[in-house]
Parts: C-alpha cells; sequence; structure tokens
C-alpha cells in the first residue's frame, strides 16, 4: 500500500486538535512542572499514531479524541484577563459622548 497524501486541511485539524488537547490539560493542571508531564504524554500520544495509514482506523483514532476531549472538558476553562469573558473584559468602558458627567 502506498503512503496517503494528506491534505492541508487535514493537518490542520490534526494540529488543531493537539493544541485543544494541551489547553484543555492547561485548564485541569495549576502546577506547570505537573501539565508539562502531561504535555509530554499527550505529544507521545500523537506521535505514537502519526504513521497511520488506514482511513477507517485514522477516522476512528479521530474520533475518539475528539470523545475525550469533550470528556475531559474543564467547566470553568482558564480565560486570560483581557479577553472576552475574562475578569478585566470591559472593566473601563469610556461613557457614550452623549452622556456628560457633573
Amino acid at each position: 500500500m502506498s503512503q496517503i497524501s494528506f491534505s492541508v486541511a487535514h493537518k490542520r485539524y490534526v494540529s488543531s486538535l493537539y493544541r485543544r488537547a494541551l489547553k484543555t490539560s492547561l485548564d485541569w493542571c495549576v502546577d506547570r512542572e505537573a501539565w508539562r508531564r502531561k504535555a509530554i504524554e499527550i505529544r507521545a500520544r500523537f506521535d505514537a499514531n502519526k504513521n497511520v495509514n488506514s482511513i477507517k482506523h485514522l477516522r476512528a483514532l479521530l474520533e475518539d479524541a475528539e470523545n475525550e476531549l469533550e470528556k475531559y472538558r474543564h467547566p470553568d476553562p482558564y480565560r486570560y484577563p483581557t479577553a472576552p469573558g475574562g475578569t478585566k473584559w470591559e472593566r473601563h468602558i469610556p461613557p457614550t459622548p452623549h452622556v456628560t458627567i457633573q
């Protein structure tokens, strides 16, 4: 069987899945050292499956990964303070021009 040429979209999807897995694990690990061990474990799982040639097997792996991400999704994920939903988001909104302060 010849090597399957994956599309750019597939590569982007797998990269996105990897990043989402890292971010999900970061939501659960407060200690950066503990998170780093988890990140190495996630990378090893992705590397173990990088040479999969069977489309059916690949589809099953990706579906399992999506289900696992959904299962371990944090109920209150970390947000950067200035990002939408963060603690500093829209903290000091300037008043509208027609409002006068006396």
